[in-house]
């Protein structure tokens, strides 16, 4: 009687790891990070050109404005049925960006990434170890995919200020700033209106 031909166990599915950035040797696209490489809290991971660009957080005035600008934006993006997130995955061709802050035509909901066509509004917050990359370089690749707008909130010398930005014949043209002091008013896509001030935490006089 004929025995059966073995047949081995299939290989277990390879869980996501880091470990393949060493190994691959081809051009990445923003598929093969979703599909390969882990989920993080931690460091950004995004695809640019082919590339993988890991970036740390950076210090803590970035991530008080970040945290409370997304909080207070998301509350006046809702009012005009708009969808905000921050540090999500937006997919614009091969790219992945992680934008600090994302505001979306219909929700996000139960997706992994977007597509970028689905951005109202993309804003960076300018850290001093990104400067070149969130005021030129982003704003030239959203402008480019034809994000309608795009937020930047800078905190130089620790003194925060907006400007809104709009699209406008390919590229992106100040509508609206201001700086620690002043009302920053937004009217497009959506209205909102603050003090930048208000966005970096300080100790109150009595604080020790």
């Amino acid at each position: 009687m004929a025995q059966p031909a073995f047949v081995p166990d299939p290989e277990p599915p390879r869980e996501p790891s880091f470990d393949v950035l060493g190994d691959f040797d081809e051009p990445w696209t923003a598929q093969l990070a979703l599909d390969l490489l882990p989920e993080t809290n931690g460091p950004k991971v995004e695809v640019l050109s082919g590339s993988v660009i890991v970036t740390p957080h950076a210090g803590y005035d970035h991530q008080t404005i970040e945290l409370d600008l997304a909080y207070l934006l998301k509350q006046a993006a809702r009012r005009a049925k708009l969808w905000l997130y921050h540090e999500v995955n937006v997919v614009s061709g091969d790219d992945l960006y992680i934008p600090d802050i994302v505001v979306l035509r219909s929700p996000g909901g139960g997706h992994v990434s977007m597509p970028i066509s689905e951005a109202v509004l993309l804003g960076e917050i300018v850290s001093k170890g990104n400067r070149r990359k969130d005021v030129i370089d982003r704003p030239r690749q959203y402008a480019a995919a034809g994000v309608p707008f795009f937020l930047r909130a800078d905190f130089r010398n620790r003194v925060p200020a907006l400007a809104l930005h709009e699209l406008s014949d390919g590229e992106y043209r100040p509508v609206a700033a201001a700086a620690a002091g002043t009302t920053f008013v937004m009217k497009e896509p959506f209205e909102f209106t603050i003090d930048p001030a208000d966005l970096l935490d300080e100790a109150d006089d009595g604080a020790r």
